[in-house]
């Protein structure tokens, strides 16, 4: 990323030596359209200096004999950062990289411009992935963990490219100089990737979450006519992932097209897919490997859906609390139903949700 090896350069502004070479802080632009902003002596890149490059990405750094050396930071065209350890204008040594809110998503070791050895992913979710890379710097490898939001729980086992094939519950118990240490649960359950399909919603539907578990609870509900809602096992701060919403995976035209009765356990994804937890699945002593559609609908909630990369279930959506909640307490999140419009079928969202509302309203007057 800092050699113009391939380029040729088109002009020169600032100060030449009695060669003609760039001496002092310059300017030089290529035929790519690539630029190198910094100090030369007599034609060789030294000091600091910045390469803008034509997919707006640049690298800055200190440069010596025409070669970065140390600390660069590479920004890509998206506003994401590379904070690495030069060597001779490759990177060699640790890195840390950020997305462009500057959230850091990596942390590790490259050698010779490929990650190396025990590195760090980090999800926007809260989770994140640890364990020595493969030669080609991917997460492969039987001696890798998934950790959960709380830092703690963790699946170790075997995983392709960042996918779990196969992991045994354990816990996090430290880490030193960015290496983990992990203690594994006796007679653990082994966890596997189970991705749903339109058809299945899991092949192993009665084994829970471990981190769900522990946090979440299926009880009568405390709103009229709920029936089941979900409840908060211990108190949790706020921002805190409490539960998984999984289910089967099927299109937006097919939930459209069908009664309002099949739909009461079903929340988009994306712009393509749809969960759906349908019918005997609803019930947990049919399906309970995530909890996420037993929580109930509320104009006040106390927590929100969220986006999730699950090691297990792979992309759906989690249960987040909004604020601090109590042990005992009854998550509630909002359905988000646009009552207002009205297509073929009548307002977009069921009779139950146009009467609490209504209810809501009513009460919010007052």
């Amino acid at each position: 990323m800092d050699s113009d090896d391939e380029n040729v350069e088109e002009t020169v502004e600032g100060l030449l030596d009695d060669d003609g070479l760039p001496h002092g802080f310059c300017t030089v632009s290529y035929s790519s359209t690539d630029r190198f902003e910094g100090h030369y002596v007599h034609g060789e890149k030294n000091g600091r200096g910045k390469f803008f490059f034509f997919d707006g990405s640049t690298l800055e750094g200190f440069y010596v004999d025409d070669a970065l050396q140390g600390l660069g930071i590479y920004t890509y065209e998206d506003g994401g950062a590379l904070h690495g350890t030069y060597v001779d204008g490759e990177l060699n040594g640790p890195a840390q990289e950020y997305d462009p809110d500057g959230k850091l998503i990596f942390k590790g070791q490259y050698k010779d411009n490929i990650r190396h050895g025990i590195c760090w992913i980090y999800y926007s979710d809260g989770g994140s992935l640890v364990g020595e890379v493969n030669e080609e710097g991917e997460m492969t490898g039987d001696k890798i963990a998934y950790v959960y939001p709380d830092g703690r729980t963790a699946l170790y086992g075997k995983f392709i490219d960042a996918e779990m094939l196969e992991g045994k519950l354990c816990y996090l118990t430290s880490e030193e100089e960015g290496k983990p240490h992990f203690e594994m649960v006796p007679g653990g359950k082994v966890y596997s990737f189970d991705k749903s399909t339109p058809n299945c919603i899991s092949t192993n539907p009665l084994l829970p979450d471990p981190y769900e578990s522990v946090r979440v609870y299926v009880a009568v509900s405390l709103i009229s006519n709920a029936g089941e809602g979900l409840y908060a096992k211990t108190a949790a701060e706020a921002h805190t992932v409490m539960s998984f919403y999984n289910g089967v995976r099927i299109t937006h035209q097919e939930v459209d097209s069908r009664d309002w009765s099949l739909n009461g356990n079903t929340i988009s994804l994306d712009e393509e897919s749809v969960l759906d937890v349908p019918e005997p699945c609803n019930m947990t002593s049919r399906y309970c490997a995530s909890l996420g559609h037993k929580a109930n609908h509320s104009f006040t909630p106390n927590c929100m859906y969220d986006t999730f990369v699950h090691p297990r279930f792979g992309p759906i959506k989690c249960i987040r609390t909004i604020v601090a909640v109590e042990q005992d307490e009854e998550l509630t999140v909002s359905y988000g139903y646009d009552h207002n419009s009205a297509g073929k079928n009548g307002p977009e969202a069921p009779e139950w949700y146009q009467q609490q509302l209504t209810a809501f309203q009513v009460m919010e007057q007052k």
